[in-house]
């Protein structure tokens, strides 16, 4: 069978699929650090899914769509951008068997249907629910950390919890922010960023968790091939 995880330039899912033996391939527009760019796409997604796929699970960008970002928000909505991230997720979501995104707007859809009217009318009519299937935590996955992801499911069952673990740790920023300990990553536990540029900044915070993608590769493979 053939998988595409779309909007994934870490790999971390295709290559657990990969594990268990499925032709999986992942789909950027960056290149892929994943370590295997024989299995990455490096172009526009659409293209990609003009092939036959028989398994799609996508993780739009959610830059322009998460709570995090609402203070931008109505700079987004004049220049555009929000409206286009909103039109990209919602063509993914037509496609895919799973849609992922953290707690934005589009939970609930109130705020799409305030500032986005004609978008809302169009999912509502292609039946799009706008509460999430389920929200997961990497630390119901085995990886001590919190980062709320929302799955929009369709084909699939949702994730049955692996290992839970300890919440993880946070620290205070020097703005008063309230961060999870693994953004670390990206930015020092001081609180001050990192030498990172804000493309590599937003590809550590997006990255899927392991305990995720090895529960996604392992849980819904047996479900593709007991209903296949």
């Amino acid at each position: 069978m053939r998988v595409l995880i779309a909007c994934e330039e870490s790999q971390a899912v295709t290559k657990e699929f990969r594990r268990l033996g499925y032709e999986a391939y992942s789909c950027d527009l960056l290149p892929c650090s994943g370590g295997h760019p024989e299995w990455h796409f490096q172009e526009d997604v659409f293209e990609v899914l003009k092939q036959k796929w028989d398994v799609v699970i996508s993780f739009p960008p959610c830059t322009h769509l998460t709570v995090s970002g609402a203070k931008h928000f109505e700079k987004k909505r004049a220049n555009g951008m929000q409206e286009e991230g909103i039109r990209f997720f919602f063509e993914m979501w037509k496609v895919s068997d799973c849609t992922e995104n953290p707690i934005g707007i589009l939970n609930g859809g109130q705020y799409i249907k305030q500032w986005f009217p004609k978008i809302h009318a169009e999912m509502v009519q292609a039946g799009f629910p706008f509460k999430p299937h389920q929200v997961i935590q990497p630390w119901q996955f085995g990886d001590e950390a919190q980062k709320s992801t929302c799955l929009w499911l369709k084909n699939l069952p949702v994730l049955q919890h692996t290992k839970i673990v300890a919440k993880g740790d946070f620290y205070v920023s020097p703005q008063g922010k309230k961060l999870p300990a693994w953004y670390g990553d990206a930015v020092g536990k001081d609180g001050k960023k990192l030498a990172y540029n804000g493309q590599e900044i937003k590809k550590v915070r997006s990255k899927t968790f392991p305990g995720i993608a090895k529960a996604m590769a392992e849980q819904w493979s047996d479900y593709i091939w007991i209903n296949s």
